[in-house]
């Protein structure tokens, strides 16, 4: 049986998001869709997985939505294990920068200007312009795979982003484009960059996922981390272009393996990178 695991959001004002989180569940249980999904004032957000026949009812009954017609899903190949459960619940922000509500904005409307994947591949190929990419996922996420000579700020996690503004400075006047996995985090940075004075911000539209599958093992070497139980995936991996970045945190062996282990320091649990040979040689201790 063949498996699909979606991603996709949607920045739009939702006037009763509770009803829409029922709506939701119901929709996905119906379906024996299992993943994760937001919904709040400000939008929805999520990645399901389901057979490709289900996968397909759920994209036509959430089109439905008058406010959900242009939803862009974004498609991978699943495994029928990537989520271990559904979860559909009400929040306050679809992805959560952390700021005080006084200091929110719509996002729908508050945004850096958007950057096609094909627009970007041209930018980086074919023009003599001066830009950066700076990549806004957390660390460990681009410790697998990143845009080639993109910036990689110490971020751990998104919410914490004002934090790390300072590093980021030297760029105010400069055009940068912000990617991320599938474009939302992006959407809601660049509003926040723009509001503490960078003057020329982009983002790539429908994110790096998108990117890799047009331009697979092009300008974005190695593999896109995702948050379910695959950890990791590539397009066109077995091409001898592709480019194994990530590397063992213990052997320093090239590694695109993720695991959860227990630091021997701090005996604190840990998400990262770790061979199996490491893990073979009792170098580590799985959590």
């Amino acid at each position: 049986m063949q498996y699909h695991v979606l991603l996709f959001y949607k920045f739009v004002t939702l006037l009763d998001p509770e009803a829409i989180t029922r709506w939701q569940k119901t929709l996905c249980a119906s379906l024996n869709l299992k993943g994760r999904i937001i919904v709040a004032k400000e939008g929805i957000n999520g990645t399901v997985e389901g057979t490709v026949d289900n996968i397909k009812k759920y994209i036509k009954e959430t089109r439905s939505y008058p406010l959900f017609t242009d939803i862009k899903f974004k498609k991978s190949v699943g495994t029928g294990t990537a989520f271990p459960r559904l979860s559909v619940k009400h929040r306050d922000e679809i992805v959560t920068l952390g700021l005080p509500k006084n200091e929110r904005w719509d996002c729908a409307v508050f945004t850096g200007k958007f950057l096609t994947a094909e627009e970007l591949h041209n930018w980086i190929h074919n023009q003599k312009k001066e830009f950066y990419i700076v990549d806004l996922r957390n660390n460990y996420e681009h410790q697998v795979g990143h845009f080639k000579g993109s910036i990689l700020p110490n971020l751990n996690n998104f919410r914490y982003l004002s934090k790390i503004l300072p590093t980021l400075t030297y760029l105010k006047d400069k055009t940068i484009v912000t990617v991320c996995t599938g474009g939302i985090r992006c959407e809601k940075a660049t509003g926040f960059l723009l509001k503490h004075g960078f003057t020329d911000v982009w983002q790539l539209k429908d994110g790096i996922v998108t990117y890799m599958q047009k331009y697979p093992n092009e300008d974005f070497e190695g593999k896109l981390y995702v948050f379910d139980n695959r950890y990791v995936i590539g397009f066109n991996v077995e091409d001898e272009k592709h480019k194994i970045i990530g590397r063992c945190l213990f052997t320093g062996q090239p590694c695109e393996n993720y695991v959860d282990f227990l630091d021997p320091k701090t005996s604190k649990r840990v998400h990262g990178i770790v061979s199996k040979e490491a893990i073979k040689q009792g170098l580590v201790v799985l959590d």
